[in-house]
């Protein structure tokens, strides 16, 4: 049986986006930071691991592949986006938002874009 060990996403800068995403998801480097790859893993080990690629491939607006981090309910949603916006992240002005979206769409400071889900809503 397969399991996914490693989620991998481009960056033109991958020491400043490991800067970012090392202290928006509390991971570490496995090994040193290198120009153009890096692995954080979680420190406990049991989670997967989020590699940085060196990639020169344009950023896309409507990206066939995100990452979805799950915040327990809509205060620790707000108060996550704000955290991250602080460590870098961009809002994305979505068009797909309704009025009762579980959703907040950011950009990393490489432009890759992901979601903030609010998962109290069962």
């Amino acid at each position: 049986m397969l399991s996914i060990g490693s989620v991998v996403m481009g960056a033109s800068d991958v020491r400043r986006a490991a800067a970012f995403w090392t202290r928006a998801l509390g991971y570490v480097p496995r090994e040193e930071p290198e120009d153009d790859w890096v692995v954080l893993v979680h420190p406990d080990g049991t989670r997967p691991q989020f590699s940085l690629s060196l990639s020169e491939t344009p950023v896309q607006a409507r990206p066939r592949v995100h990452l979805d981090l799950y915040a327990g309910d809509a205060a620790d949603q707000a108060a996550e986006v704000e955290r991250l916006v602080g460590l870098g992240a961009r809002r994305v002005d979505w068009e797909l938002y309704d009025d009762d979206s579980d959703f907040v769409v950011l950009e990393d400071t490489e432009g890759n874009r992901f979601c903030v889900i609010d998962t109290g809503r069962g």
